[in-house]
């Protein structure tokens, strides 16, 4: 398939949100104890809950920046893109990279919702996590509905609120929602205990997926402590390895068979090793583990083919040995803003990625499944037509696909400030920069 012909959906990419996110979500009498973001002594820009603080106001942004720039944090809105946050420079960005649309994982809270639901206060973070969800689903998604997949996110720490919150954010077309990749992590029931049981079962009647990013257990792999950072790149993608491996022996599948989770930015070349593993422990120990499987599931395999989706950027390997997987669920992901995303040449990647590849399977792999799993149709609103990389692309000719920051600022522009706060783009503290 050639590039330009691809219709690019990603499972995978990311919001900083913006300063004013909260303002007409949260009922008046809430609003003062509603996230904000301070400006701190030293200049940078930071998202606080309370006295809790949130992660990075800009955890990653590095799109268009050079790959030297990869390990750092934007600390203020003005070192980031404007499509990092601005929903209307985001779709502008996506069109350069010939992307139509994408499922937006949270940042500041982080990728579980979890800064919002470990607060002291049950209550109110019911309230915050309401206004994020109203304002991720009405106006960054709503914005633009043929363009970005909604994902909500929800109190974990009690089962019915969050079944509750599942059920709103289906009846407003919202049928994926961040969980934990481990929730014991996260002080809270792991998936073997039956506590989640209503929560599996409102996703399957409302069709939603529980998608797994990796990060959502607010943990890395263990590694050494002094281990160079080329090891926790590489390892990256070893908390999804976890939590494969648990859901693939998890007792649950008899009670809902119709239930689906997503292993978010953790590639899938390594999947297959583990599912022969998983098999060779059932031929080899199912006598005193005494794991069984219900009727229509042959054994952990097929567990994982028919209950789980995965996604990839650029992983060759996973392509070569997709004859190892169900292709119906099998995504492909941007990541933008974050270092691995290929971002804005994707489709060139993937033109040389697909080459062995029949035209049906790249349609499935690149947006179909996207569309089917998470109830999304782009193409009732925006024709086929325009929709591909080329369509695209011709309706962003003008953007600048490199990144130019401001100088780290130390001089408080108050300026800018009062215009990021009052919901307008900021402007560069100085006269705009070459990242370099």
């Amino acid at each position: 398939m050639r590039k330009d012909d691809m219709i690019l959906i990603s499972v995978d990419d990311h919001i900083c949100e913006p300063a004013t996110m909260f303002d007409a979500h949260v009922p008046a009498r809430y609003r003062d104890r509603a996230p904000r973001v301070v400006l701190r002594d030293d200049g940078v820009q930071q998202w606080m809950y309370g006295d809790a603080r949130g992660r990075d106001l800009g955890l990653n942004a590095v799109a268009g920046k050079p790959p030297e720039m990869f390990n750092i944090d934007a600390s203020r809105y003005d070192q980031m893109r404007p499509g990092c946050y601005d929903v209307h420079e985001r779709v502008r960005d996506m069109s350069a990279g010939g992307q139509l649309a994408g499922l937006n994982f949270p940042n500041f809270t982080g990728f579980s919702g979890q800064v919002l639901w470990q607060g002291p206060d049950r209550t109110v973070n019911e309230v915050m996590i309401r206004a994020y969800n109203d304002w991720h689903a009405d106006e960054w998604c709503g914005a633009y509905p043929d363009r970005f997949i909604p994902c909500g996110i929800l109190p974990l720490y009690d089962v019915e609120h969050a079944v509750a919150e599942l059920r709103r954010l289906a009846a407003k077309g919202v049928h994926a929602v961040t969980f934990s990749e481990n929730p014991e992590a996260l002080q809270l029931p792991s998936i073997h205990t039956r506590y989640w049981d209503p929560l599996f079962a409102a996703a399957c009647d409302e069709g939603t997926v529980l998608c797994l990013h990796v990060g959502s257990s607010s943990r890395r792999a263990p590694s050494s402590s002094d281990a160079p950072a080329s090891v926790n790149m590489t390892l990256s993608s070893t908390m999804s390895t976890f939590s494969l491996v648990e859901l693939i022996w998890a007792d649950l599948w008899e009670r809902f068979p119709d239930l689906r989770f997503s292993l978010t930015e953790g590639d899938i070349g390594w999947i297959p090793y583990f599912l022969w593993r998983a098999e060779h422990v059932q031929r080899r120990h199912s006598g005193w583990t005494k794991a069984t499987f219900p009727e229509g599931l042959s054994g952990p395999a097929d567990v994982f083919r028919k209950h789980m989706l995965c996604c990839f950027i650029s992983d060759a390997v996973g392509v070569d040995l997709l004859h190892h997987f169900n292709t119906d669920n099998v995504c492909w992901e941007s990541d933008y803003p974050h270092s691995d995303s290929s971002w804005p040449s994707a489709p060139e990647e993937l033109e040389t990625l697909f080459a062995d590849l029949p035209d049906e399977l790249v349609d499935r792999i690149t947006h179909g499944n996207a569309m089917r799993h998470y109830r999304f149709d782009p193409f009732s609103t925006r024709p086929r037509e325009r929709c591909t990389v080329a369509a695209l692309r011709a309706e962003a000719q003008d953007v600048d696909t490199v990144t130019h920051v401001g100088r780290r600022a130390d001089d408080r522009d108050l300026e800018s400030w009062s215009r990021l706060t009052t919901g307008r783009a900021p402007q560069p503290t100085t006269a705009p920069a070459d990242a370099s």
